[in-house]
């Protein structure tokens, strides 16, 4: 959108008030978006959206300001508010600063430059809808919706970095809803990626309704959950949820310089069974969480959050790392050129073990297979969750029996982790339609995991044996 002289000189005007940094992140985002319910169309949208962020850092503190605005005077200004906002110099004395472009990862189809035809997006919507209700007479309602949109960002600091970033955006989400004798009951399915709309000639509308609709129609047979302590089998792919909420968060590096994480100061100690291990990678081709580089323009990177049940480091952004002592990590994003960026997830989970399903199955006495997730919520400081089950069973004498609803699952982060008793040996990325909400911003994320035990969890139900 600008060319590299422009950078600079908003970086050395955002600096003229003093700052141990500065960086400036320019954004356009193209989108389409359609819904379908009651078998037609209720909802087409299109846009474009384009801003300037500019931060300048001072210690802990950072002054931040943006403009929708693009022209140079704007901008100017937007540098001036973010120096005097961050000021720790009494001169108003530009100083040079220069950048070079810089060359990034390729984990993702830079070539696309334009979106689909309208109809395409409504035929995908179409044939979802046929589907579900196809694959069961008692599926009444059909709600789907399908968004795709491309991120161009251009991100220069006062370090000397200038990169550009072409970022796709795709998903597709169908849920169903079942109905029989006035009780209702839904399964949603969605997936997608860093890709494009061809993504669905081999990842079929048909598919993913047909799962959604089973879901539903399995949900619609179940019996209520039980209540009270027992073993439970956390479902592959999906399941990486839990781990997300219950344990990346709390590795996120701003909880832990700032204190308030149950992992905070415990780098190198046990914090989990030795058959856990949990990854977050920045730099996986064509998943939802990847990113080439993140928005403040380090390249996406393996990280190694927890080996063998050991303690490896936390997920870094630039102004957490420089107060840590540490590298950035590739873990700085931001919702928008309206945000500063925070440390977050990219695409977190754990890699498979030794143990087949069946094996982790027939070890089980009593317990929950959860074999996915509706969502969920977990405390920082103490690692307490909650989370809701959105298809889950029973396991009874060692064999999966019957569908279970209205359970949820009450327990303890680190505590969990510690139960781990059995990993399974098939680790996968779930499907991708995650989204991931931290300090007001919202952010595309990747989970998975194995088929995993846990020893000993609280389920919440409404069936007392």
């Amino acid at each position: 959108m600008f060319d590299r002289e422009i950078f600079e000189r908003l970086l050395s005007r955002a600096l003229r008030f003093g700052g141990d940094y500065a960086d400036v992140f320019c954004e356009r985002r193209r989108s389409y978006a359609f819904r379908l319910q009651d078998g037609k169309i209720h909802e087409g949208s299109s846009g474009i959206t384009q801003g300037v962020g500019i931060r300048v850092v001072v210690g802990e503190s950072a002054g931040y300001a943006y403009s929708d605005d693009l022209t140079i005077d704007a901008l100017l200004h937007a540098a001036d508010s973010a120096s005097l906002i961050a000021r720790s110099l009494p001169s108003g004395e530009e100083r040079r600063v220069e950048v070079r472009a810089s060359e990034i990862p390729k984990l993702y189809d830079e070539t696309r430059g334009s979106h689909a035809d309208a109809s395409e997006y409504v035929a995908l919507l179409s044939r979802a809808d046929v589907a579900a209700r196809a694959y069961d007479p008692r599926v009444a309602a059909v709600n789907a919706q399908v968004s795709d949109e491309l991120q161009d960002v251009w991100i220069a600091s006062s370090d000397g970095r200038f990169v550009h970033d072409h970022r796709p955006m795709v998903v597709l989400g169908v849920q169903a809803v079942a109905v029989r004798d006035g009780e209702r009951a839904s399964g949603y399915v969605g997936d997608g990626g860093r890709t494009s709309i061809a993504f669905y000639e081999t990842h079929t509308p048909e598919a993913l309704a047909n799962d959604a609709a089973r879901i539903a129609a399995t949900n619609l047979e179940a019996i209520p959950a039980p209540a009270g302590e027992m073993e439970m089998v956390v479902g592959c792919g999906g399941g990486g949820v839990l781990l997300h909420e219950a344990v990346g968060h709390g590795l996120e590096s701003d909880f832990n310089r700032r204190g308030t994480s149950l992992y905070s100061g415990r780098v190198g100690e046990r914090v989990a069974s030795e058959l856990v291990t949990i990854y977050d990678d920045g730099n996986i081709p064509d998943q939802r969480g990847s990113v080439a580089v993140d928005d403040e323009g380090i390249p996406g990177q393996h990280k190694v959050l927890v080996e063998r049940g050991v303690l490896r480091g936390y997920m870094q952004d630039t102004l957490n790392a420089r107060l840590m002592g540490v590298a950035p990590t590739g873990s700085g994003r931001r919702q928008s050129f309206r945000f500063l960026p925070q440390p977050r997830m990219c695409n977190t989970y754990m890699p498979s073990g030794e143990s087949t399903v069946d094996e982790i199955i027939a070890s089980t006495k009593r317990g929950l297979y959860a074999k996915s997730f509706a969502g969920g919520q977990v405390e920082i400081s103490k690692g307490d969750f909650v989370f809701m089950v959105a298809e889950g069973y029973l396991i009874e004498d060692g064999k999966i029996t019957r569908p279970v609803k209205n359970a949820t699952i009450v327990g303890n982060g680190p505590d969990a982790m510690t139960k781990v008793v059995a990993v399974g040996n098939d680790s996968a990325l779930a499907r991708g339609h995650y989204t991931c909400g931290k300090g007001g911003q919202h952010v595309p994320v990747g989970v998975g995991m194995p088929t995993v035990k846990i020893s000993s969890i609280t389920v919440g139900g409404t069936q007392n044996d």
